[in-house]
């Protein structure tokens, strides 16, 4: 009797009041604890569902480069896993991948032993080897697979930006320019098809790598990697990947292609006021001519958009010509295709950007470092992988248009649940109330268990 008389207290003295104010005056709220297996990711059940769908363990399985020799040790494609999971919640550090350890229930929900220690993330990471980081690069074609085939084929933008390192010590990390001036940072190449919005290639490189550098082999590698079902129409790129060397490329491989031109001191000769070559189109201020070029089967485009007409303009000014921003493509495009429309081809690369911010901002691409330059590049390529699979879960679940990652964490992955083994069958009740979003929720649960061409569920944006 003792003994039971002293449980409640025990369990009073670890019970502490909060105050709140409500409209209604002063209210106190009771904080105790709990040892029941609570997650605040229990939505992550359907990302874990969609990876077995994808067949994602296997595929890790066979191009992750660990052999563990201890019968204690993670198994790796368990490690990679709940690195993707940790992704998905919003980790932008392995220290936040290795937080989710706290959270009672997040690993059965994703399926693996446990969420690792960032010690052990840090060594997972610290074996990748350039031969890795190219077989890791092969899960990207992998994803896009499973895209139709389409007549006019698909567009293919290339694109190289900077990823910032104020610190400066990992591997590879350099002075480069950046849009802040020149800082040390890493400079990838991506690409991507603009329709779908998915990542078909991710090369990780110095930070004082000039934009062309690799470019040509980093395309080669892109296009002859994707499933022979998927046709690029298209290549796309700004004036970093107008070099020789990549137009080249895409001619070999039989590509068509629109890429920036320099304004080198030739092709500003063709940008003045009174050349009658110069044709008005419907857009207003803007005007375009296409000038023969030196190259059989290439043509070269100028375009010039008057400021005050179109501010927001792309473009470079020209001191002899004020009042105007201009831009020269280099194409092989049929001159059936007007030089109006290879302009406007070409702007939907700019969608590209959007991805990249994405990746950065929601997918953590910005802080995710380590020591080693190509464990690095593997952390990237399972960032990017996380990427394509959310695009894929929402193609499955009838989504007409792309929603950004945190809409996915709100509306889907963030939500509260229970995991318990009632007669030893696993169980995770989701927190959601109300009958309308239960009703919903089954919808995206049926939908994801359902044949491929079910009618979509409603709406996951915001």
């Amino acid at each position: 009797m003792k003994n039971s008389r002293s449980e409640p207290r025990q369990e009073a003295n670890q019970t502490v009041r909060l105050q709140v104010d409500t409209k209604d005056g002063e209210s106190s709220i009771r904080i105790s604890f709990t040892d029941q297996r609570l997650t605040a990711y229990g939505g992550m059940a359907i990302w874990s569902q969609h990876l077995k769908q994808r067949a994602v363990r296997q595929q890790l399985r066979e191009v992750l480069p660990h052999e563990p020799s201890s019968p204690n040790a993670y198994d790796p494609t368990d490690v990679a896993l709940g690195c993707l999971g940790g992704i998905v919640c919003g980790a932008d550090k392995l220290s936040r991948v290795a937080w989710l350890q706290s959270d009672g229930a997040i690993a059965p929900v994703l399926g693996i032993e446990a969420v690792a220690s960032q010690s052990t993330l840090s060594r997972f990471f610290g074996v990748f080897k350039q031969s890795d980081c190219n077989r890791l690069n092969g899960l990207h074609p992998k994803a896009v697979h499973a895209l139709p085939s389409r007549a006019e084929g698909y567009t293919l933008d290339l694109d190289s930006w900077a990823l910032l390192h104020e610190d400066g010590h990992q591997e590879g990390v350099r002075i480069g320019y950046t849009r802040q001036g020149l800082k040390p940072c890493h400079r990838p190449l991506i690409a991507g098809l603009a329709e779908p919005k998915m990542i078909a290639g991710y090369w990780l490189r110095r930070g004082d790598s000039a934009c062309v550098n690799g470019a040509a082999e980093f395309l080669r590698q892109t296009v002859t990697n994707l499933p022979k079902h998927l046709r690029i129409g298209l290549v796309r790129g700004d004036s970093g990947f107008g070099d020789n060397s990549v137009v080249e490329s895409a001619e070999k491989l039989g590509l068509r292609y629109i890429f920036v031109a320099r304004l080198t001191q030739k092709v500003q000769s063709l940008c003045r006021h009174d050349d009658p070559a110069w044709d008005r189109t419907q857009v207003d201020g803007l005007e375009v001519q296409e000038v023969p070029w030196h190259r059989v089967g290439q043509r070269l485009i100028v375009v010039r958009q008057r400021i005050a007409q179109r501010p927001e303009a792309g473009g470079k000014e020209l001191l002899e010509v004020p009042g105007y921003r201009f831009q020269a493509f280099i194409t092989n495009l049929p001159a059936a295709v007007s030089p109006l429309e290879v302009w406007r081809r070409y702007n939907g690369r700019a969608d590209l950007e959007n991805r990249i911010k994405e990746l950065g901002d929601q997918f953590g691409i910005k802080r995710l470092c380590v020591s080693n330059f190509w464990g690095t590049e593997a952390l990237h390529h399972l960032a990017i992988l996380a990427y394509n699979l959310c695009v894929l879960l929402q193609r499955k679940l009838g989504q007409l248009e792309v929603c950004q990652l945190s809409t996915l964490r709100w509306r889907l992955f963030s939500r509260a649940a229970v995991w318990s083994r009632p007669q030893g069958k696993p169980t995770l009740k989701l927190a959601v109330h109300g009958k309308e979003n239960r009703n919903w929720f089954r919808e995206i649960l049926n939908k994801l268990l359902a044949l491929p061409n079910c009618n979509a569920v409603g709406s996951l944006k915001a």
